[in-house]
């Protein structure tokens, strides 16, 4: 689906952004900042919970610090580069380092951009914008699981080449389950990324909703598995 004017700017504006970041007022600078601007913001402090973050869900631009308490963001950066699920993982650095080589260093290792403490909060902005407006990809247009086929381009839904009607929520969900077929997908997540919002316990909302669309998809409908005190998957049968 191309996307063009005030509807790319709303999803460019969807983006889920990770801040890596010990220094907590700087951290709650860019927190604050980026919610300002309508961007969805997980914070760490450590490396090791920023990591483990990573397996639940995938961020569209990670904002990283070069001195942080358990590892280097130099390192940080490394690692995400050689594993091919974070290889085009967009990275900005973040870093008191003023010196020309260490700029390098952070470029050569992997790093999409670099800013210098203290910066302002229109740079922060500016940057983060400029970053995901190059890694932005085209929405893919046309998914499939099986006979469970999704034709973004149309905006339809079939099974069995039997056209499927769905809500607009309905169909979102059911795309972004598709989109991410075989990662488990919490209900914080399909919240964020559904309806927009964040996740304040009520998962009733998600579960009707996963509730009719397996009705709606028949024996496709089994597809998408419940995990236990997670959220949900769809899976190959």
């Amino acid at each position: 689906m191309g996307l063009i004017g005030k509807e790319k700017e709303q999803v460019s504006n969807m983006a889920l952004i990770y801040i890596v970041e010990d220094d907590e007022n700087i951290r709650e600078i860019e927190t604050i900042a980026l919610k300002n601007s309508n961007y969805m913001v997980c914070a760490f402090e450590k490396a090791k919970d920023f990591y483990k973050k990573l397996e639940d869900i995938m961020p569209d631009l990670v904002l990283l610090d070069v001195m942080l308490p358990d590892e280097s963001g130099y390192d940080i950066v490394r690692k995400l580069r050689k594993d091919p699920t974070t290889r085009q993982l967009p990275i900005i650095m973040v870093t008191a380092k003023t010196a020309e080589m260490d700029m390098i260093k952070g470029l050569d290792g992997g790093a999409d951009d670099y800013i210098k403490k203290p910066f302002s909060v229109m740079e922060l902005i500016t940057r983060v914008k400029a970053l995901l407006r190059r890694t932005v990809t085209e929405d893919i247009k046309y998914l499939q699981v099986d006979n469970l086929v999704l034709d973004h381009e149309r905006h339809m839904v079939f099974v069995d080449n039997r056209q499927v009607e769905l809500t607009f929520k309905e169909y979102e969900l059911l795309r972004l389950l598709m989109t991410n077929q075989n990662v488990v997908l919490s209900r914080e997540v399909i919240m964020r990324h559904v309806w927009g919002t964040e996740f304040e316990g009520e998962s009733r909302t998600v579960d009707m909703h996963i509730k009719t669309l397996r009705q709606k998809l028949g024996e496709d409908g089994s597809k998408i598995r419940t995990v236990r005190n997670v959220g949900y998957v769809i899976e190959k049968a």
